[in-house]
């Protein structure tokens, strides 16, 4: 059975399996972000893709999980079996990794991200459905905040590694993929190992009709529309790390780095908007969220040098703690307890569908003008989807209310 809410005091702290589950995220986000790190420079430097052909490949990275997420969610919701479902997502997380060691063109590089972001989708919302079973309604972004921080450890280190094994033999980027790939059978183990497996027989079979369904929850659907307004408005990290490097902000040799800039900013504050959350509504913080965002993209082309470096880092990473897991938080109180799943990766889906839309977008848009006049257009952007998602997501149903 799945561990109830009403089972766990209401003082307690935050679940194990939230921390196992985070320990798992961490491994997991080594791995993954070593790849990211390089991504962009291997990409464009030793594979010499153009901006709007990385603007492509970027989409890919984000819409690949966008059908795989609806599906992850649903199969985890109508078997019952979230641990399954997730287990095959980190699976296809680590194949991916081999698949980059033979890479050298587009095509390939294509092939191996799409399979790495269906891993990902996949193993999404049966992960979070874990850890919103196990956690206190009252607690539920602190909960995820916990994870998301163990999980932005792990992208913190990430580049790190990354960074370290460059600076050791430069441009083998192959080393990084190998051991990139032993991270993340590390994670598969911890995950098989440590997670229960809770697989209780549900009352009937979920539907695709129970998922038409979520759309007629009028909070819901307003979280939604908002979600896909505002990630539509955003630029994929790489691009706005290429716009510094561009800039002179950074050097190529310091480029790694700027994950862990972004990555260490996140960790720090997860935690604390998870709590803030908690107290003063998800909605309102999800939603200065992308306030920090557009002070990020400001400050991007604002702001040179070091201190614009720092700025730009500073508020990219408060962006993500007050979103992540904040996104998950807000949205199971409104969703009935055998969708939980599904609905969450409904909301994640049209985030990354959102981002997807974004990357092409701001690819070509830099392709025809250039990088800081391309920022400039999606400050504009973001701006007006802000000015239109606020009044949906404020008058979405308060989840405060859903967990007294």
């Amino acid at each position: 059975m799945y561990v109830s809410v009403r089972d766990i005091p209401r003082g307690a702290p935050v679940p194990r399996v939230v921390v196992v589950l985070g320990l798992v995220s961490l491994v997991t986000d080594i791995s993954s972000e070593m790849v990211t790190a390089i991504l962009p420079l291997f990409a464009t430097l030793a594979l010499g893709l153009t901006p709007l052909a990385y603007g492509m490949l970027d989409g890919l990275y984000q819409g690949a999980t966008v059908l795989v997420r609806l599906l992850g969610g649903f199969f985890a919701d109508r078997l019952r079996r979230p641990k399954l479902v997730a287990g095959a997502g980190y699976a296809l997380g680590a194949a991916a990794k081999l698949m980059l060691l033979p890479v050298a063109g587009a095509g390939a590089l294509s092939a191996a991200v799409a399979v790495d972001r269906a891993g990902k989708g996949l193993r999404t919302a049966p992960r979070d459905l874990l850890i919103a079973t196990a956690a206190p309604r009252d607690r539920l972004g602190r909960s995820f905040g916990v994870h998301r921080a163990l999980d932005a450890t792990g992208a913190l280190l990430g580049p790190v590694v990354a960074f370290g094994l460059l600076a050791l033999a430069p441009g083998d980027f192959d080393m990084v993929f190998v051991v990139s790939f032993c991270a993340a059978v590390l994670g598969v183990l911890l995950f098989l190992q440590r997670v229960p497996e809770r697989t209780p027989v549900p009352d009937r079979p979920v539907s695709p009709r129970d998922v038409v369904a979520l759309l007629r929850i009028g909070g819901f659907l307003r979280l939604l529309c908002a979600c896909a307004v505002l990630s539509a408005a955003t630029i994929g990290d790489g691009f706005l790390y290429l716009v510094l490097l561009n800039g002179e902000s950074v050097t190529t040799r310091w480029f790694p780095l700027l994950f862990v800039g972004t990555s260490l900013v996140y960790l720090a504050l997860a935690v604390p908007f998870g709590r803030l959350s908690d107290r003063h509504g998800r909605n309102r913080v999800f939603t200065a969220g992308y306030g920090l965002l557009l002070c990020a993209y400001l400050t991007a082309i604002l702001v040179g040098g070091f201190l614009g470096a720092v700025l730009c880092l500073t508020f990219l990473g408060a962006y993500y703690a007050a979103t992540d897991g904040v996104l998950p938080a807000a949205a199971t109180p409104m969703l009935p307890a055998e969708l939980t799943a599904t609905g969450i990766s409904v909301v994640q889906a049209a985030v990354a569908g959102g981002r997807a839309l974004g990357a092409v977008a701001f690819g070509a848009v830099w392709t025809v003008t250039e990088g800081a006049a391309a920022v400039w257009i999606f400050a504009a952007a973001l701006t007006a989807a802000l000015l239109t998602a606020v009044p949906m997501i404020t008058r979405a149903r308060d989840p405060r209310t859903e967990s007294r």
